[in-house]
């Protein structure tokens, strides 16, 4: 249930492992694609989805009424934060009380969707007992498995990344993670429960989380005190032990860095606990567009320019190189503070030409030539996509802010600024 970047691929993984595979999507578009056999996600081989299609292995529908023929169902639908940056799980209370309604005896249920601990067995499970008049346990399994997508990652996909689980019950663990065994190639970890299991996925983006946020933190210092924090970094990841290296950015992207650890602070509360470490790198996080933009603005000013009017060409829109995916990218962030502060921006992305934020649409430009690059009074790097001409960047720009250290192998820095 869900045919996005977590569950378009499982549905394949399981196809491909010889299940009868039906894929669930509200959105028509997307069904329509996959019964058509057209792929829309990166980390999917085209051939495989059109093969598995013509094959009658895997279909798609946007009626909920298969479930009652339907054995094991994995619920991949988005958790995202509301406009109070609290914990918005609609789309799993929607499905799941759908679920209900045709679920049958014996049929497996997983959320795979990232959410605050205690959700499986607090919500889901009451949730389908009393739609279906059916008992956890006894008459269906259910369990949590949290998702593990790294989208453009080119060792590890679905098929090869070590699975969690954790069931109500022992035998219900037993039971999810041998269908998960039976298709994928990477470990079934088995834990003691759905919490566990939340946890541990909280757990995973909230490391990261935290130590990015150290990271910019002291990425600000460091620019304060004359010192290359990049440089830093590489220095100390010599140690072959004890350290692992994390970078600075102009803020998080993606679905699950920037958002879990607000899970867990929300979750956190209703036992009277501040999560103050997290929340401190919450902030420093969620500051770094507004600092990018403060640095930009200095930079213009080298120029006798200011923000308000100046012509800016943003570079990359995508929340990491070289896939074209935008959610929750900072680049976003970076372009609407920079509107409003008056100056005239655009956008170039390989990967995206264009995107919808806040209800409108943007279109990038098409291309980048020495012509067009002279036009701006500023370029900002915010994605280190690699399929870019960075030289001819720092050839034909007049300044160039660069974030994320894509230039670094440019010898010429006569224009460049890193953050």
């Amino acid at each position: 249930m869900g045919l996005g970047y977590v569950g378009l691929p499982l549905a394949v993984e399981k196809a491909k492992a010889g299940y009868v595979t039906t894929g669930f999507d509200v959105q028509a578009s997307k069904v329509a694609m996959v019964n058509e056999g057209k792929n829309y996600i990166g980390d999917i081989v085209d051939s495989d989805l059109k093969k598995l299609v013509e094959e009658g292995k895997l279909k798609a529908t946007n009626d909920f009424s298969f479930i009652k023929d339907i054995d094991f169902v994995a619920i991949c639908v988005p958790t995202p934060l509301d406009a109070h940056q609290q914990p918005d799980i609609s789309h799993v209370k929607s499905s799941v009380e759908q679920i209900a309604k045709y679920l049958s005896p014996n049929t497996i249920v997983v959320l795979e969707s990232t959410t605050y601990p205690g959700t499986t067995e607090e919500l889901i499970k009451p949730l389908l007992e009393e739609r279906s008049g059916l008992t956890c346990g006894k008459d269906f399994y259910l369990g949590f498995s949290p998702e593990r997508v790294d989208p453009g990652n080119i060792v590890y996909k679905t098929k090869n990344t070590p699975k969690v689980v954790g069931g109500i019950g022992k035998e219900a663990t037993e039971v999810i993670a041998a269908i998960y065994r039976s298709v994928l190639e990477g470990d079934v970890y088995e834990v003691s429960s759905p919490a566990i299991a939340e946890m541990e996925k909280i757990l995973e983006n909230t490391y990261r989380n935290i130590n990015i946020g150290l990271i910019n933190e002291l990425t600000i210092l460091c620019h304060k005190m004359g010192i290359s924090m990049w440089e830093v970094i590489d220095a100390a990841k010599t140690k072959p032990y004890g350290f692992q290296a994390f970078y600075p950015g102009p803020g998080l992207g993606g679905h699950c860095i920037p958002l879990d650890p607000y899970y867990l602070s929300w979750k956190a509360r209703e036992y009277g606990f501040h999560t103050s470490m997290i929340e401190s790198s919450m902030m420093i996080n969620d500051n770094m567009p507004e600092y990018t933009v403060q640095r930009a603005g200095k930079i213009l000013n080298r120029f006798e320019k200011s923000l308000n009017g100046s012509n800016i060409l943003v570079l990359g829109v995508a929340y990491k190189q070289d896939i074209d995916d935008y959610r929750e990218s900072p680049a976003l962030h970076v372009i609407e503070i920079l509107n409003r502060e008056g100056a005239q921006v655009d956008y170039f992305d390989p990967w995206i030409k264009e995107y919808r934020y806040k209800g409108q649409t943007r279109r990038g430009i098409d291309g980048l030539t020495r012509d067009v690059l002279k036009g701006y009074d500023l370029v900002l790097i915010t994605t280190a996509h690699t399929n870019v001409d960075y030289s001819l960047v720092q050839e034909a720009s007049i300044a160039v802010f660069d974030t994320k250290n894509a230039m670094k192998h440019i010898s010429n820095r006569d224009n460049i600024e890193v953050l």
